[in-house]
């Protein structure tokens, strides 16, 4: 008796892309939510007459537009390093995640770089305590962008280079971030 041929194999599980993309959209909700509340106030304020932006407070522009500069750059080194590992090319990968998380780290000290050039203290009204909010919250995704990297590169490294699928996911959420920074530099950074 002639045993059956094996099945197809079954078809890969996702569940890391899903739960990225997933994290993107509340990302980009948190952030799209948080710029709403700042469009009100903003709005509210300019209706009572009033100014939104508090006389003393100067916004550096040059670290706001390296920052959105610097974006599409993280993009493009983790689309790099999806590219790379897709070649079995492990040093052009591990130095497109290494080059990632370093541009990172550089927009996180721009951002900084802002906040002790503002003028302004989280308790200085409700300009203030939304400023802080907003780049609280970007700053604390960023944190968590350079984590990420730092987890797939250590992956990469371990010996999983078959496992390509967190290098997309991490794409994904440098894209995501760059969509957010997007909205907060118009709406915090120009439109002020």
């Amino acid at each position: 008796m002639e045993a059956l041929p094996a099945g197809p194999a079954p078809a890969p599980r996702n569940q890391l892309l899903v739960g990225t993309t997933m994290a993107s959209v509340a990302m980009l909700m948190l952030t799209g939510g948080m710029l709403a509340v700042w469009a009100v106030k903003r709005r509210a304020a300019l209706d009572a007459g009033d100014s939104w932006l508090p006389s003393s407070v100067t916004i550096p522009e040059v670290p706001t537009n390296v920052m959105l500069i610097a974006f599409p750059a993280v993009c493009s080194f983790a689309q790099w390093a999806v590219w790379a590992a897709k070649r079995d090319d492990k040093a052009n990968t591990v130095f497109a995640l290494g080059t990632s998380a370093f541009v990172a780290l550089l927009i996180l000290n721009a951002q900084a770089f802002v906040w002790n050039q503002i003028g302004v203290g989280v308790g200085d009204g409700e300009y203030g305590s939304m400023f802080y909010a907003i780049t609280g919250m970007f700053a604390a995704l960023l944190v968590a962008g350079v984590v990420f990297t730092a987890v797939t590169a250590f992956r990469y490294l371990a010996g999983r280079t078959r496992e390509r699928e967190i290098l997309t996911a991490h794409a994904i959420f440098w894209y995501a971030m760059t969509v957010a920074y997007s909205a907060i530099w118009f709406l915090v950074y120009v439109t002020k």
